[in-house]
């Protein structure tokens, strides 16, 4: 076998299969009780369906602002939802209008004054390690 013929298989699945690490930095974290957690998607279909989750993450809260890291992620487009789950009870507490009690944000968007905002308003695109900075 040839050294080239070597090297390109022995590099083929480090360059067609590369893997990306998102560093998640959440603002206004209101207190230190509870959890952030951080829920990623990766298309349209299945934003903000729990079922369709592609990776979660989640950290202590701390008043201010708390980091996560989400690794092994391929290079494409995904959408973030986070919230920070106050009482600690591992889901987004709602009214009886299905209104979040909790608070919530996105990648690139916003809450709506009817509902949340579409996959297509919170999408970002990754190719490489990427820092993304989200309000809550």
């Amino acid at each position: 076998m040839s050294m080239k013929r070597f090297l390109f298989l022995f590099l083929l699945p480090v360059v067609g299969f590369s893997q990306n690490t998102l560093s998640v930095q959440v603002n206004n974290v209101k207190s230190h009780k509870g959890k952030v957690n951080v829920a990623v998607y990766d298309s349209d279909e299945g934003f903000l369906s729990f079922d369709q989750v592609l990776k979660t993450k989640s950290v202590v809260a701390d008043q201010g602002s708390v980091v996560l890291h989400i690794s092994d992620l391929p290079s494409g487009e995904y959408a973030l939802a986070v919230f920070h789950d106050e009482n600690d009870n591992g889901k987004l507490d709602t009214n009886w209008l299905g209104i979040p009690k909790e608070k919530v944000a996105f990648s690139n968007a916003k809450m709506k004054t009817f509902g949340p905002p579409k996959y297509k308003e919170c999408a970002f695109r990754m190719d490489s390690d990427h820092q993304i900075h989200i309000d809550l």
